[in-house]
Parts: C-alpha cells; sequence; structure tokens
C-alpha cells in the first residue's frame, strides 16, 4: 500500500535539488551560493568550476543534479535555465573535545550544512 503521492510544490517550470550532510559551516556554504544566485547556469557552473573555495565542488554536484533533473524529470531546456534560488539551512553538529591543561576539555564543534538549489526556465529576451 503505502502513502499517496504529494502534489508537486514548484511549478512546471522549476526543477530543484538538495545537497545534505555536507561538511562545512552554513556561513561559509552560503558564501558560495551567494555567488550563483540569479546567474544563468551555464555562468553559474564556470563560477564554481573557478572558485577557490573547497566547498564549492559539492555546490556544483548539486547545481549538475538539479540541472539534470530540469532537463530529464521535467522537459525543460537547459540552455534557457537560471538559478532562482540557492539557499542554506544547517543540520547536526558534530561534538568533540581536546583535552586541555590541568585535565580541562575544550569544546570541537564539527558544522554540518544542506544546501537547495532552485533552477527556472526563462524565454530568452531577443
Amino acid at each position: 500500500m503505502g502513502k499517496a503521492s504529494l502534489k508537486r510544490q514548484l511549478p512546471d517550470s522549476e526543477a530543484k535539488a538538495v545537497g545534505r550532510n555536507i561538511r562545512t559551516s552554513p556561513q561559509k556554504l552560503n558564501l558560495v551560493a551567494q555567488l550563483i544566485r540569479g546567474k544563468k547556469a551555464e555562468q553559474a557552473l564556470n563560477d564554481l568550476t573557478f572558485s577557490n573555495r573547497r566547498i564549492s565542488n559539492d555546490v556544483k554536484k548539486v547545481l549538475q543534479s538539479a540541472i539534470a533533473n530540469a532537463e530529464n524529470n521535467h522537459n525543460l531546456d537547459v540552455d534557457s535555465l537560471i538559478v532562482a534560488e540557492a539557499y542554506v539551512g544547517k543540520t547536526m553538529v558534530m561534538k568533540r573535545f581536546r583535552a586541555r591543561a590541568k585535565g580541562r576539555a575544550a569544546r570541537i564543534l564539527k558544522p554540518f550544512s544542506q544546501v537547495t538549489i532552485v533552477v527556472r526556465e526563462v524565454e530568452e529576451k531577443a
């Protein structure tokens, strides 16, 4: 049996992909997400390819997944896609400790994040 499937929440001209459990802080990940917001998909891929930030490879994979979802699942034209939304959320935080002097401990927080990228098909202006 199973549950009934939900209605599609996005319009027909949009597709999205979510990257979960990315091992970086949301603040650092948001800097990379800001880099691609509102750009054409091809330009955003180029920016992520040549970015010096380590996490840009993970964001690039999510963007490629969103483009593939748009093309294969929703029959959208890849050449007319823009990055409509790119937002970041925080997930879990691994807590570790480092031994310090006199038997004390210092806490180390290792945060994880998730990034959601929505691509939208727009009409070309002639």
